[in-house]
């Protein structure tokens, strides 16, 4: 199929989001922009929110780890499951209480202005990282199967991608987001499944028949025993609850979508509907994993990693396959991209300079900050893809989960503290606190990992778990008791 056709499929797509957004963000503002005016519906936002948490590099680079480690992704899944739960009963509720717009909010009242600046410093570099890094693996993908026979260079895609996010998100925000992500996530499922029924009917194989072939081959294999090895089923769990508390339950683009919802207990449902759906979600990717390496090896394809699913879709499926991957695999970029920039520009906006506090100025000229804020957002995601393209690793989910690791702790660490203590550190101590954990963990996993510190023992994801710790020892260390955190909270919200 020539390239010329499919470039015509991702121009088709991104006028259908373009017609969408249009549709809308009539009349919207700054309060549709950042919250959606909370009136989304919690089953939009729930089925959308698939999309977001998925992103390309589940549909790319799960199945295509599963050569290498069987469905051991499941273990981290089983995690998120809890994490998503104790979402769901643990931070919406407060959430919810304290009207919130940016769930750094919290912070300023429960710890200090310095406490809550920092959470939203880390909440910017954390998804800055994470977005660019999984929005650098679907253009990389679309630069081989498309662009390059065009002569196009990589960056010049890149800020083609991003110039279509801004104008469909330009104006409504988290009011378009949640249509465009039911959009995106109903093409990526349905890409999902067609895929999978294709690979099955070409085999000649039946789900069981599948399964046991996996089985044979090693490659559904899920809990990992060795308790020394990064990848032992407990650190894996524990890690994928930490991970989805501190990636969805304090990141503002998750959050804000949530919230936008119109009470709590709808913001419930549609949590802890999620938690359950990605398992399942989660546990067919595995499965379509398995079924490439099974064709893989019928075919003798040498492709591997995040390479493989690509390589069958476009070079060894009929035509009508490769158009269904295509639209599937933008469908999974854009989700992870243009919610990261909308939540990036609310935050910096809200948290960092305090538009909507700002007496200075009108409704419009809040709304051309906030514009300007969106494109240097753009500007930033641009140097970063360059510079993941200039890295170019095999698999790019161990990348993005290892640096959650690092950026995401100290978050985890001020929320955990502001919840399940009653004690409130001294502000001006806060963004050392934060700054040092990180440090601290990076040589905790260079001389475990790379110098065998401990001998076979590794740290594998749990160092997210770790980083929290080390910021709420550090915290305890810089506080003393508060006698009424009731009226701290009643005071945020007046």
């Amino acid at each position: 199929m020539s390239a010329g056709f499919l470039f015509s499929i991702v121009i088709a797509y991104f006028i259908l989001l373009l017609a969408v957004a249009w549709k809308t963000s009539k009349n919207s503002n700054n309060e549709s922009f950042f919250i959606g005016n909370r009136n989304s519906n919690w089953m939009l936002v729930a089925f959308g929110m698939i999309g977001t948490s998925l992103s390309g590099v589940t549909f790319v680079s799960v199945p295509g780890a599963v050569g290498r480690d069987g469905f051991g992704y499941m273990q981290v899944v089983l995690g998120y499951m809890i994490g998503y739960l104790l979402i769901a009963y643990v931070l919406l509720p407060l959430y919810y209480r304290l009207k919130l717009t940016s769930i750094y909010g919290y912070l300023k009242t429960r710890m200090g202005m310095l406490s809550y600046k920092t959470g939203a410093w880390f909440f910017i570099i954390s998804r800055l990282v994470g977005a660019t890094a999984r929005l650098y693996l679907v253009v990389h993908i679309l630069q081989i199967t498309i662009l390059d026979s065009f002569g196009i260079p990589f960056w010049v895609s890149t800020l083609i991608i991003l110039v279509m996010i801004i104008l469909y998100t330009f104006e409504g925000g988290v009011k378009t987001i949640v249509w465009t992500d039911t959009l995106q996530t109903s093409c990526m499922l349905l890409g999902l499944i067609i895929c999978t029924i294709y690979l099955l009917n070409h085999m000649n194989m039946g789900v069981g028949e599948s399964l046991e072939a996996m089985r044979s081959s090693g490659l559904s294999k899920i809990f990992k025993t060795d308790p020394s090895r990064s990848d032992f089923f407990v650190k894996q769990i524990l890690a994928g609850a930490f991970i989805t508390l501190s990636m969805t339950g304090i990141d503002q683009e998750m959050m804000q979508k949530s919230i936008s919802v119109t009470n709590l207990k709808d913001s419930k449902k549609n949590m802890v509907s999620l938690a359950f759906i990605m398992v399942v979600v989660i546990g067919l990717f595995l499965y379509l994993g398995g079924l490439l390496h099974l064709f893989a090896a019928q075919e003798h394809l040498t492709s591997k990693g995040d390479a493989l699913f690509p390589d069958v879709a476009v070079n060894h499926m009929p035509p009508y396959i490769s158009i269904i991957f295509i639209v599937a695999l933008i469908s999974a970029l854009f989700p992870s991209a243009d919610g990261a920039m909308t939540a990036l520009t609310s935050s910096f906006c809200i948290d960092i300079a305090g538009l909507q506090r700002r007496t200075d100025m009108n409704e419009t000229q809040k709304k051309r900050f906030r514009q300007k804020v969106h494109l240097l957002v753009a500007l930033s995601f641009l140097l970063l893809v360059l510079m993941f393209y200039w890295i170019n690793d095999n698999s790019m989910i161990g990348i993005i989960l290892k640096l959650a690791g690092y950026t995401y702790g100290p978050l985890l660490g001020l929320f955990a503290f502001g919840i399940f203590t009653k004690r409130r550190p001294d502000d001006r101590w806060v963004p050392v606190v934060c700054f040092i954990a990180p440090i601290i963990c990076f040589f905790i996993d260079y001389y475990t990992n790379e110098k065998g510190l401990f001998g076979d023992f590794k740290i594998g994801l749990e160092l997210i778990i770790i980083n929290g710790a080390l910021t709420f020892i550090g915290l305890l260390t810089i506080s003393k008791p508060v006698s009424d955190l009731s009226q701290l909270e009643q005071d945020s919200v007046h």
